[in-house]
């Protein structure tokens, strides 16, 4: 699937021939087909393994692909040239970047996003040694420049994880022999970068526990229509998309009403603790269930009955930027919703996210070495003497090890116990550093 031509909906402009159409020459969009690098290869002086690792690779008309360029992805203010599916090169209108960017259309920038953080996570030690293309970082956290790091955060969550997503994701590792996590879970993007993780001031207070987001459907379209079409309005901040739904129906007022169709918010920053929403079935049809959706994973189901029913899920616990949806499991049932809100997430790995990112003065000075780690020590280069507890997290935010005074008598190493293979956060008192596990 050529993500430069590719239409959602309708028929694509083009297709090729495995093999049979790649480039060669072109001269106009639809002659052939090549290897676009999300990252360009040239940023890697065309290096091994980076040069043909398929995770960031992927098959585009040769035309699009050479427009293109080297370019870094953004938002486009004026384009200078648009594909045919729409994908547009053109000057920056994302902050921080006034240069040249190129914008896939809304269905791919989830996939982009999650495939140049698979990257710099890949590749996060030798980065350093790459170029950066107006985009990458020269450290191995958080491994892009600030705009762009905004602007791949904002369409993860804006474009969650597609099942051509995962399909390729599964035949990638049964060709090269590993995985996108952020594909697998997307929730690691925002437990590793997180909203406001850009902002090198160090940590920020949690949200608390209470209210994050409600809505009311107070502000939906024209409560008179009873055809089901998509509805899109703005309340409190955060944007709402509605598919096959009506709005001339109520429960404690206005309500918006969902057939076969899903509700969906925009992103909103602070995560989620708990979420509580009030249903009813309307007209005729059976009792069912709605899927709730928390940046495309199911976090679980609301039921809905002929009553006027509020129900509430708690622990769903996720931090970041979250997008809601709440997704109709029948194709026939019309289901009204009213007072839909959750909490804010103030749990461990909400904390964890801040104090990852602080640069205070110690961040530099505290390193680990020899890191994967191999064995069951994590050796630290640096001032250790004078730190009181070290804790060892993983990315969802569980404490899994706390030591006391970790480098008395002189030692530069924590022993760990039992950690399976994966990423880990090494908290050192104030100070926040990432390992891996063989």
């Amino acid at each position: 699937m050529d993500i430069y031509s590719e239409k959602p909906s309708g028929a694509d402009p083009y297709k090729f021939m495995p093999v049979t159409n790649q480039c060669g020459t072109y001269s106009t969009e639809g002659n052939c087909y090549n290897r676009e690098h999300l990252v360009p290869q040239s940023l890697f002086n065309q290096a091994s393994p980076m040069v043909s690792d398929i995770h960031f690779i992927r098959a585009t008309d040769g035309k699009v692909n050479g427009m293109r360029s080297n370019y870094p992805f953004g938002k486009v203010g004026t384009a200078s040239f648009t594909s045919k599916n729409g994908s547009r090169l053109g000057t920056s209108a994302s902050s921080g970047y006034s240069g040249t960017v190129f914008e896939p259309i809304d269905e791919f920038k989830g996939d982009v996003a999650r495939m140049i953080f698979y990257f710099v996570t890949r590749y996060q030690s030798r980065l350093s040694s790459f170029s950066s293309g107006n985009m990458l970082g020269s450290s191995a956290f958080p491994g892009l420049q600030t705009w762009e790091l905004n602007v791949l955060l904002a369409w993860h969550n804006q474009d969650p994880v597609s099942q051509a997503e995962i399909n390729r994701n599964n035949a990638s590792y049964s060709f090269q022999g590993n995985r996108n996590p952020f594909i697998d879970n997307p929730n690691y993007v925002n437990q590793i970068w997180g909203s406001g993780s850009t902002s090198g001031t160090g940590t920020t207070t949690p949200p608390s526990s209470t209210g994050c987001a409600s809505e009311t459907f107070e502000t939906i379209p024209t409560a008179s229509s009873a055809s089901y079409l998509t509805r899109n309005w703005t309340n409190n901040g955060i944007s709402w998309t509605a598919t096959d739904a009506r709005t001339d129906q109520t429960l404690s007022s206005k309500a918006i009403t969902i057939r076969n169709g899903s509700l969906t918010s925009g992103s909103s920053a602070n995560g989620i603790g708990s979420l509580t929403v009030t249903t009813q079935l309307k007209f005729t049809g059976s009792n069912g269930t709605f899927n709730v959706k928390v940046n495309g994973n199911t976090v679980g189901t609301i039921p809905y009955n002929s009553n006027t029913t509020t129900t509430t899920i708690n622990n769903i616990n996720i931090s970041g930027n979250v997008v809601i949806a709440l997704e109709n499991n029948s194709a026939s049932n019309r289901v009204a919703i009213d007072n839909l809100s959750w909490t804010c997430y103030s749990g461990t790995s909400r904390q964890i996210q801040h104090v990852y990112t602080a640069a205070g003065p110690d961040q530099n000075s505290l390193q680990i070495s020899n890191n994967p780690v191999s064995g069951n020590e994590i050796f630290v280069k640096g001032e250790t003497q004078d730190i009181r507890k070290a804790e060892i997290y993983n990315l969802q935010g569980k404490t899994v090890q706390t030591i006391d005074r970790p480098f008395q008598n002189g030692r530069n190493s924590i022993r760990i116990k039992n950690l399976g293979q994966g990423f880990y956060l090494l908290k050192l008192d104030e100070v926040m550093l990432k390992f891996i596990v063989k």
